[in-house]
């Protein structure tokens, strides 16, 4: 059945280039140590912004570190921090939505919360939030689930008030059938669908969030070459190397754009309504 759900996936062109863009770079990210030719940290003042050539396909920077090297480097961080708030916050988010779902004395402060904190723009509320834990890569990760967990509960929540009222979830409970077990393995099982929907895009999401705080200056610290640090440490010089923004800029716009058409091909196929159109 993997096989056939997969084969009428990747059917349609935009999911395949999505999925081999996406699949490339994480198997660059995956063995950055052996594909890189350079050290990321490596220091060469006398070769600083040097353009693109034989020797440094991406140029180099202000301190003559070689850009396609900390491009490929930069893929294991950024990767990893939208893998870690895509686990983080589809943890929270599927409790606070099953629970809230289930539970209808539950469901209204748990919602009144998540309506209280999408209130805020995503990226005004990350700022918030790294500015009262402090700029690290841990903190970053952890502002973005906070910031991301909402969606997740409310596309969960919406999915679990409507498998509720199914006959099979009346048949378990009166078979005598635990609720933690309903909820887990009954429930939760027939809306993973849209879970795994929303997963593509948080995934997408975290990418140009973690991108957009380091840029500011309120992400990561600049040490770690990341493409969004990349892209605040080259601007000042992009009058004179504007290979410094633009190789970065290209990988977040890649990464970025093959994680939401994997997940729109995803949501048409999983979609009964759009299923018949592929």
């Amino acid at each position: 059945m993997s096989a056939v759900i997969l084969a009428k996936l990747f059917r349609r062109k935009l999911v395949l280039a999505g999925a081999i863009i996406l699949t490339s770079v994480a198997l660059l990210a995956l063995f950055a140590p052996w594909i890189a030719p350079y050290d990321p940290m490596a220091l060469k003042i006398l070769d600083r912004l040097q353009g693109p050539r034989a020797a440094h396909w991406f140029g180099t920077d202000e301190l003559g570190r070689d850009v396609f090297s900390r491009v490929i480097f930069g893929a294991r961080y950024s990767l990893l921090i939208g893998a870690m708030v895509v686990l983080i916050s589809m943890l929270c988010g599927v409790l606070l939505g099953l629970v809230a779902g289930f539970f209808r004395r539950l469901d209204g402060p748990i919602m009144r919360l998540v309506d209280a904190m999408m209130s805020f723009p995503d990226i005004l509320l990350a700022i918030a939030l790294v500015a009262v834990l402090g700029a690290s890569m841990s903190n970053v990760i952890l502002a973005l689930a906070i910031v991301y967990t909402p969606r997740v509960a409310r596309v969960v929540r919406a999915s679990t008030l409507v498998v509720r009222e199914l006959l099979f979830i009346e048949a378990a409970r009166a078979l005598g059938i635990s609720t933690w077990r309903i909820l887990f393995i009954h429930i939760l099982q027939n809306i993973a669908s849209p879970i795994l929907v929303q997963a593509t895009f948080i995934f997408a999401y975290a990418v140009l969030a973690e991108a957009g705080l380091s840029f500011l200056g309120v992400g990561v610290p600049p040490v770690l070459p990341t493409w969004g640090t990349m892209i605040s440490s080259g601007q000042q010089f992009a009058h004179q190397a504007i290979w410094l923004v633009v190789f970065p800029g290209i990988a977040i716009i890649l990464s970025a754009l093959s994680l939401q058409m994997v997940g729109d091909g995803f949501r048409d196929l999983l979609d009964p309504k759009l299923r018949k159109a592929l």
